[in-house]
């Protein structure tokens, strides 16, 4: 007897032994053992991690712009936040991890906090908060948002990070004080130290006004002159003429004696597109127009920037303005917490965000965190002209022991938050 072919064979060649035949039906008994058990012992498949975001707004009576170039939106900031989502879903689909954006935004002569009531009726919640600052502090501060996460992304007061700071707010908008800092820094490494501010009669520009001075104090600056403006139309457009702002501007900046820049700080668009161009001595013009410190601006193209605006541009049809990217940049937060983490509960996320390893990109050419004593979030400021990036700041040359970004802004021992 001999083996072939894994067919035993007998000499006589009266009876062939197919022994294959036998291990081939052993083999599929096995197998179909092993399969019946496994399907009995495969668990099924888990439910993705659900993460919810709720944008909550309000359509404010916005003024309105001095230019026809700047176009009235309906949807700044939303649709920042609907790309973040997006982007976050990208990573989250991989991870088991799914976000889902609940848009609440009420009318301008309904109750906001309200709405925040109603939100936060079923449980902590993450909400992105395109807010002003009075509101912004009443939904802070209702007793169902104290463990709730809001992420601040359109006011730059003062007092939110100051004196009425909340532990359960985060910034990542910059603050006046952020912007001045980032304006007043450029204009020192240019060796443009004279400025001559000229300021509007809101309060929001009052305290822009004293970010300003506060910036020349830190940084070595001189206000050679304060001069309030104030200019009344009855339709901002139509009864401006450009012969009466030709006339006013000029009269406006005259006498001011020797100074580098007029700097500007018309925080709510009353008269400061009139400025450049029209006074009295030439000058830049700098501050809240002419050239800005923003969080972003449409033609920043460094760190992928130019592919963030593109696939904005693509997603929304139209150019990303500061709101979106802060409102964007709010989702990537909450997103890199969740990814990093492997959580989806708000108090872990928020533990997380206020961690030493969170950091989040803002392709700005490094990675950003929070400032634990305010709740601000780090970040390089642009400065900008109307077309083109000017420069990044903080400046070559301004130090700090920890963070550069910290030169912008208030600093740890100067912080007057007591978080509440």
């Amino acid at each position: 007897m001999h083996l072939v072919a894994g067919i035993v064979v007998a000499r006589s060649g009266k009876t062939v032994l197919c022994s294959i035949l036998v291990v081939l039906v052993l083999a599929c008994t096995l197998d179909r053992d092993a399969g019946i058990a496994a399907e009995h012992t495969t668990e099924p498949p888990q439910p993705a991690a659900k993460v919810e975001i709720i944008y909550l707004g309000k359509s404010y009576n916005e003024p309105e712009h001095l230019s026809l170039i700047d176009k009235v939106l309906t949807d700044e900031g939303v649709e920042g936040a609907r790309l973040g989502i997006s982007d976050n879903n990208r990573t989250g689909s991989f991870l088991g991890q799914k976000y889902v954006l609940a848009e609440d935004i009420v009318p301008a002569d309904s109750d906001v906090v309200a709405k925040a009531k109603q939100v936060l009726a079923q449980g902590p919640a993450i909400i992105v908060a395109d807010l002003k600052a009075a509101d912004l502090l009443a939904v802070a501060g209702l007793p169902e948002a104290k463990n709730a996460i809001l992420l601040n992304i359109r006011s730059s007061d003062k007092s939110l990070r100051q004196e009425d700071c909340r532990a359960n707010v985060f910034h990542i908008i910059p603050d006046w004080a952020m912007r001045a800092d980032a304006l007043a820094q450029y204009l020192i490494w240019k060796k443009w130290s004279r400025w001559f501010l000229l300021e509007g009669t809101k309060a929001s520009d009052k305290e822009y006004v004293a970010a300003v001075e506060r910036a020349a104090n830190r940084f070595g600056g001189t206000i050679v002159e304060e001069r309030p403006y104030k200019f009344e139309t009855g339709a901002a457009r139509s009864d401006t003429g450009y012969q009466q702002v030709q006339t006013q501007m000029p009269q406006a900046t005259q006498g001011a004696g020797s100074y580098d820049v007029v700097w500007v700080a018309d925080t709510d668009q009353s008269f400061g597109e009139y400025v450049p161009y029209r006074t009295y001595d030439p000058k830049p013009v700098v501050g809240t127009q002419g050239l800005i410190a923003v969080a972003w601006h449409p033609s920043y193209e460094q760190y992928a920037g130019m592919q963030l605006h593109d696939a904005f541009e693509q997603f929304a049809k139209r150019d990303m303005t500061e709101r979106d990217y802060t409102a964007w940049l709010a989702v990537r937060a909450i997103g890199e917490s969740a990814t990093r983490s492997g959580k989806a509960d708000v108090n872990d996320l928020r533990n997380y965000m206020l961690s030493d390893a969170f950091t989040v990109a803002g392709d700005k050419g490094e990675g950003m965190n929070f400032r634990k004593w305010d709740h601000q979030l780090r970040q390089p400021i642009l400065v900008a002209g109307p077309r083109d990036v000017v420069s990044i700041s903080p400046q070559q040359g301004f130090l700090h022991p920890k963070y550069l970004t910290d030169t912008l802004g208030y600093d740890q021992p100067e912080s007057k938050c007591k978080f509440r």
